[in-house]
């Protein structure tokens, strides 16, 4: 049977634990502080807050019989004790025993200290240096102590597998600890509400729709009741003469029936009514219990960003000192509370983007002061609210920036880029590579980072919390790295889409806009479908070939298609959905580790009619959408021409060599085609006979290929003509000017090949 004391004691040490921790923290916080402001009645007080909670936890240790933290303590209290009474100054070497003294204590702590008096090599040497500062010999510069190793005791690791108290009142605060396990428990409970409230919401429309049904089935009865009356008036009539008694008892009986049917119906409607209100009332009050419930419980779980924030400043130094650059860390917004889950994920992400920040970003004092700058490099983590559930991190520093050139090079190395596409990339597509796994600038792997590794894992856990990272950077200015997250991690806004005959739901957050376009309005650039939105060119891709789901047999008749436009690190792509169903509150659900990585999926969710609709990953719809060829708009558009049916096509193009090479595919495709050696010749040839399409060069003498389609479309009768451009010019002022002309489509010869010119003149006429 196990001692009363010894369980008495575990439970004392995971108290021992938290308590533990929040001393340590605020002693290291408390050393920061000290560094920045040494002397004066700040920095006294500052010692005297740090003072307290070495002797708190020196008490604490004392409780719980753990010798070594108690010792250690007790020799830290010591120097405070003469720092206090200014027997001689704060200084660096006397700041870092004082750091060594936290981290050793944070060892002890987390290896697990025991009860045994005799203490480990390691904290005795700081003891002994801690000792000797106390006695007025400070260390000099240059001396440091003896790292502390893991010390491994069994009694702590016993403690740490043992369940905590049901709850301990703080003295002060009025606060009780309670397991996160235990809370995440409810927290996990209390979202499941979600089903069943979505529920009620669809048995509450289920009922209104039932008694509008019986409304309807009322009024169709009423109208045949004339015709009822007719009926028992011509039997009444013919009784007497050829009917037998028993056939008109029969008759008037059903005629009785169908005469006190409406009763019925009447007594039906009243109740359906009825149970409907009553439906719709239970789903009001279950919507806001529910709704305050989770609120209360999600506050709960709040924590303010300082608490994740309290571990930097100690990394960011010690990083420094390392390096030997000065770097200061600025924090701004740390009372903003996020979810503590949020917090704990957040973590990784951070310290990857703080290190990469002092070891590729901040230059060294001396650098730094060639260039004209401080010799103290800073390093801003700034924290905001943002609308719509949102917060958004800001990592920026004001070191050395990002070389676009580099970063080029890194990606080539790998073959993540081609020669091509490196020649049409601008800045900010530039910067995005920096994202991939294995691109680094830096000339040497060091411990602290140089892998390629760090930004990636950054990209991978924010999206995985549903946000964004994107990123900006100017040569010899700094580097500034835009976090977005939701403020919730299992709950959140989606919107219901249809694709074919599957529904699917995507974040809200990711949403920009939902929008329908009409089909014509719809052109074709560098082989890719493209819509214009607010004067900006986006592209358009078809969710359900994106989600590779059968395409239906026939096209979309429909003038005009939905579509919801994403918008997601930098990435912006409109969708083309059949059908946009509304918003609503949703509860993700994972796969299980089965299906743990299905691409473009990053959940489930339940609605309210039971129905299970995935939750799609809108960072691989954009990858996926961008990565794939632009899909015809029906099925339908991919047949040949009918038998026997030409169409006629105009040719510009100035080289003799294209101009052969496009008659040649057309004319192989069954068209009809005339040739034109440049702008002028074309519109000339337009004037004199009648074309169904034009296909033409943009580079050409005397009239070029846009002021071609700007003709075309100034003219009333040729204003309808499609207009294909196909060029070598690749910029995006080429593009937008071809677009502005009024091109249908803009094809770039080096990405050009048969295939697509057929598909797109096969859709255009």
């Amino acid at each position: 049977m196990p001692n009363k004391n010894d369980e008495l004691l575990k439970r004392l040490l995971v108290t021992f634990r938290g308590e533990a921790d929040e001393h340590l923290q605020a002693m290291s916080s408390g050393l920061l502080a000290l560094e920045k402001t040494p002397a004066g009645a700040e920095a006294a007080s500052i010692i005297e807050t740090v003072f307290r909670d070495a002797h708190s936890l020196k008490g604490a240790a004392r409780a719980v019989n753990l010798a070594s933290i108690e010792s250690l303590c007790q020799s830290l209290e010591s120097v405070f004790a003469v720092l206090k009474k200014e027997q001689f100054p704060v200084s660096v070497p006397l700041l870092d025993l004082l750091h060594q003294t936290i981290d050793g204590l944070g060892t002890l702590l987390a290896s697990g200290a025991d009860t045994s008096t005799t203490l480990p090599p390691a904290i005795a040497a700081l003891m002994r240096q801690l000792d000797q500062a106390a006695s007025g010999s400070p260390p000099a510069l240059g001396a440091a102590a003896a790292p502390v190793t893991q010390i491994p005791a069994p009694a702590m690791e016993a403690a740490a597998a043992t369940p905590p108290p049901p709850a301990a009142t703080g003295a002060a605060a009025g606060t009780v600890r309670i397991s996160t396990a235990k809370l995440d428990a409810v927290m996990r409970q209390v979202e499941e509400l979600l089903s069943p409230r979505l529920a009620a919401r669809q048995r509450a429309l289920e009922l209104h729709d039932t008694t509008a049904m019986v409304a309807a089935w009322k009024k169709t009865r009423a109208q045949i009741q004339p015709a009822l009356r007719q009926i028992e008036r011509s039997a009444a009539r013919s009784a007497s003469v050829n009917a037998s008694a028993h056939r008109r008892k029969e008759l008037m009986k059903v005629l009785g029936y169908l005469d006190g049917e409406h009763l019925f119906i009447a007594s039906i409607e009243e109740r359906l009514a009825k149970l409907g209100k009553s439906a719709a009332r239970d789903q009001r009050v279950l919507a806001g219990m529910t709704e305050s419930l989770l609120a209360d419980v999600k506050e709960m779980q709040l924590l303010p960003f300082a608490s994740l924030l309290e571990i930097l400043p100690h990394l960011a130094r010690e990083l420094a000192r390392e390096q030997g650059k000065e770097v200061e860390l600025a924090l701004e917004g740390s009372e903003i509370e996020l979810d503590r889950r949020m917090l704990e994920e957040l973590k990784d992400p951070l310290i990857h983007l703080l290190r990469n920040a002092i070891d590729h970003g901040i230059e060294t004092p001396a650098v730094r002061t060639a260039a004209g700058k401080p010799s103290q490099g800073t390093i801003t983590l700034a924290v905001s609210q943002r609308d719509s559930g949102k917060v958004e991190l800001q990592v920026a520093d004001d070191g050395a920036g990002i070389d676009g050139e580099r970063v080029k090079a890194a990606a080539r190395k790998l073959g993540l880029l081609s020669d091509e596409e490196d020649g049409r990339l601008g800045e900010r597509e530039t910067l995005a590579l920096a994202f991939q796994s294995g691109v680094t600038t830096s000339p040497i792997i060091t411990d602290v980072s140089g892998r390629g590794l760090g930004l990636a894992i950054v990209r991978e856990k924010v999206e995985r919390l549903g946000g964004s990272v994107s990123l900006e950077s100017k040569r010899g200015a700094g580097t500034a790295f835009h976090i977005v997250l939701p403020l919730s991690l299992a709950t959140f806004r989606g919107v219901l889409v249809r694709a074919g005959e599957r529904l699917c739901v995507i974040p809200s957050a990711a949403v920009e806009r939902v929008a329908r376009v009409a089909v014509q309005d719809i052109r074709t650039v560098e082989n890719r479908e493209t819509i214009v939105l607010d004067g900006d060119v986006v592209s358009l891709a078809s969710l359900g070939d994106v989600l590779e789901m059968p395409r239906p047999a026939a096209g979309n008749a429909a003038g005009h298609a939905p579509v919801i436009v994403l918008d997601q690190n930098e990435a912006r792509v409109a969708f083309r959905v059949d059908e946009i169903l509304g918003e609503q509150e949703i509860l993700v659900k994972n796969l299980g580790p089965q299906l743990a990585r299905v691409r473009s999926v990053a959940g489930a969710s339940m609605l309210g009619s039971g129905q299970v609709v995935p939750v799609l990953n809108v960072a691989d719809l954009l990858k996926s959408a961008v990565g794939r060829a632009a899909a015809p708009l029906a099925a339908a558009a991919a047949t040949e021409p009918a038998a026997g049916e030409k169409r006629s096509i105009l040719v510009a193009e100035d080289s003799i060599t294209s101009r052969s090479l496009l008659k040649g595919i057309l004319e192989s495709a069954g068209h009809a085609v005339t040739t034109a050696v440049d702008g002028m010749d074309a519109f000339t040839t337009l004037k004199t006979a009648a074309f169904d399409l034009v296909v033409s060069d943009v580079d050409m003498p005397r009239m070029d290929g846009f002021d071609l389609t700007a003709k075309v479309r100034a003219d009333k009768q040729l204003a309808e003509l499609p207009v294909v451009l196909v060029t070598a010019l690749e910029s995006r002022e080429h593009r937008e000017r071809g677009i502005d002309v009024g091109a249908n489509a803009y094809i770039v010869k080096s990405s050009f090949d048969q295939s697509n010119l057929l598909e797109i003149i096969r859709r255009l006429i």
